[in-house]
């Protein structure tokens, strides 16, 4: 018999067991889960490694999750990640809609059609943002159905 790297109390595997039969498990949360049944049922790190698919270490650090967890945790909280912080958003979606309202109106006198620079240069002037790239206001305006080289009616300009 091989050694059992990890005993589930019988309560925590029947969970674990009935969270697979979710289909809304991320696919990281559903190998993480296998792991820890196949680590109970004897099998060794590296069967279970080419199994699902993982390195030992991120098996230790499954194991060690579990073996630390509170005594009333769920199985979800003990598998899932922390969240992570990330970069803060830095324009609202109010000022989003600003600046596609900006840029769907007439464009200044002596030019034809916004472009990228113009529109960022006038959205600070106007005081919406602080600070705006010409690359941020196309990506703001990417995610609209805007195009600078459309009019209302769909032709080319």
């Amino acid at each position: 018999m091989q050694k059992q790297h990890i005993k589930l109390a019988s309560k925590d595997r029947l969970e674990l067991e009935g969270l697979l039969l979710k289909s809304s498990l991320t696919v990281k949360i559903h190998k993480r889960i296998h792991v820890l049944l196949h680590l109970d049922s004897g099998k060794s790190y590296k069967t279970v490694g080419k199994e699902v698919g993982m390195t030992y270490i991120s098996m230790r650090e499954i194991c060690s999750k579990y073996a630390n967890k509170q005594t009333n945790a769920t199985a979800l909280s003990y598998l899932s990640d922390k969240p992570r912080t990330g970069r803060p958003i830095v324009i609202s979606g109010d000022e989003r809609a600003k600046i596609t309202a900006l840029a769907c109106s007439q464009p200044p006198e002596g030019h034809s059609n916004w472009t990228l620079r113009l529109l960022a240069d006038k959205v600070v002037e106007l005081g919406i943002c602080e600070e705006l790239s010409h690359t941020y206001a196309g990506q703001i305006l990417k995610k609209t159905n805007y195009s600078p080289t459309l009019n209302a009616l769909g032709a080319l300009v």
